[in-house]
């Protein structure tokens, strides 16, 4: 059944990376094939089995946010707010001038205040409970960040966090742009934030044996289809986007940046962490965006793969795309934004959607780095290396989460 009713327009896009902490500067350092990865400097990671990541630099709170009010946020939060201040401000939005029950905030995050968590449980192993703080709870839930961000810019409309792990902000995206769709809300800010590079956050993903311990070379160890990949590299940051119906955008002038046209959900249903082999569960998500899109397989000119730097992760997405796509599979460039900025988890769908739609708009692919031995079951054009200008009329950006959650959206340019 298709339940289109409004068009949905991008109007706003804000990014906190490890390669730029704001949109020109991230995207620019993408298209130079520069990477954010290098050793952690947040912790002392002699003892783990890796010791790099791919950590935001040079971001302070404060040039956002009111010290004391900083202080009673995680990381997390402090990158959401940041990501959907700049979204605002490109999108031109006075919220003054707007109805605020009709604007609302979806985000996403897959784990949260991890760094907050982390620390009150040592306050409590350490100095009993009286030490805990009465902000721990609000400062750790994932759902704070889109109610700060609503408390920020007096907003009433829908306002709730999705947590679907690595897919959670574009379940985030995804359930925004239905909102408006079907006429809940004019506007919409949504996207994600993560910052989990902490000791339990890098220990636990070391203890599943899912991250690169290249530590004699951390810039090389994010390398998506290639042959030698050992694993995905922990990132951090955020990705934030304005939304709104086509009527609002036009009625106040707005520089549309491209349109959502559909977007696809699915479950793998097999395995807590590991893909389906075949990629069966995105083949469905891919095939869902686009039914939803009303378009068809040789529309689509860009992929942003998943494309993590997993043994498995990557050959199941190859595979999926090739079973959606056929012939056409290897017309289309795909490239991997993990490559240079590592995973987000939560936040790497809104953030790599802002990359599908600079694509979009802009009319060039950003190269996958490290692609210098291409595994031979990984075999469609990836953009090895290099920035590829091309038409891009129509783009897809994958995300899948751990527990087989998946979530395909479909973007193209926009036309009257």
């Amino acid at each position: 059944m298709n339940d289109k009713t409004k068009r949905v327009v991008v109007t706003g896009m804000g990014v906190i990376s490890p390669v730029g902490n704001d949109l020109t500067t991230f995207w620019q350092t993408l298209l130079d094939g520069k990477g954010g990865v290098a050793s952690i400097t947040k912790f002392d990671t002699s003892s783990f089995a890796t010791q790099f990541a791919a950590e935001v630099k040079g971001f302070d709170p404060e040039d956002h946010i009111d010290r004391k009010e900083s202080r009673r946020m995680d990381i997390f939060t402090h990158y959401a707010i940041a990501a959907a201040d700049e979204a605002v401000k490109r999108s031109g939005l006075d919220f003054d001038s707007e109805a605020k029950d009709r604007v609302g905030v979806i985000t996403g995050s897959g784990i949260g205040g991890m760094t907050t968590f982390e620390a009150q449980s040592k306050a409590l192993l350490e100095r009993g409970p009286r030490r805990i703080s009465p902000f721990f709870i609000p400062m750790m839930i994932p759902d704070i960040a889109p109610g700060y961000i609503s408390i920020r810019f007096g907003l009433n409309g829908p306002n709730f966090a999705t947590v679907s792990a690595c897919a959670s902000s574009s379940h985030a995206i995804g359930e925004a742009f239905r909102t408006i769709q079907r006429g809940g809300a004019d506007v919409m800010i949504t996207g994600g934030s993560e910052a989990v590079i902490t000791p339990l956050g890098v220990g636990g993903f070391n203890a599943m044996k899912a991250l690169s311990t290249r530590n004699d070379a951390p810039e090389k160890a994010s390398r998506p289809f290639d042959s030698d990949r050992d694993g995905f590299v922990m990132g951090e940051g955020a990705g934030m986007l304005v939304l709104e119906s086509l009527e609002h955008a036009q009625s106040r002038g707005a520089d549309i940046q491209c349109e959502i046209v559909g977007v696809g959900y699915s479950a793998d249903a097999h395995h807590i962490t590991a893909p389906a082999p075949n990629g069966e569960g995105a083949v469905l998500s891919m095939r869902n965006a686009l039914a939803h899109a009303e378009m068809q397989i040789d529309e689509v000119d860009y992929i942003n793969a998943h494309g993590t730097s997993t043994p498995h992760g990557d050959v199941a997405e190859t595979n999926a795309v090739k079973h959606v796509f056929g012939e056409h599979a290897k017309k289309m460039n795909v490239s991997s934004t993990k490559s240079m900025i590592g995973h987000l988890l939560g936040a790497s769908g809104g953030v790599e959607f802002i990359t599908a739609a600079m694509s979009v708009r802009h009319d060039i692919v950003h190269p996958t780095i490290n692609l210098e031995n291409q595994d031979p079951a990984c075999d469609l054009n990836y953009t090895a290396n290099k920035a590829q200008e091309r038409v891009v009329k129509a783009a897809l950006s994958n995300s899948f989460g751990f527990g087989g959650h998946n979530v395909s959206i479909v973007l193209k340019k926009f036309q009257e």
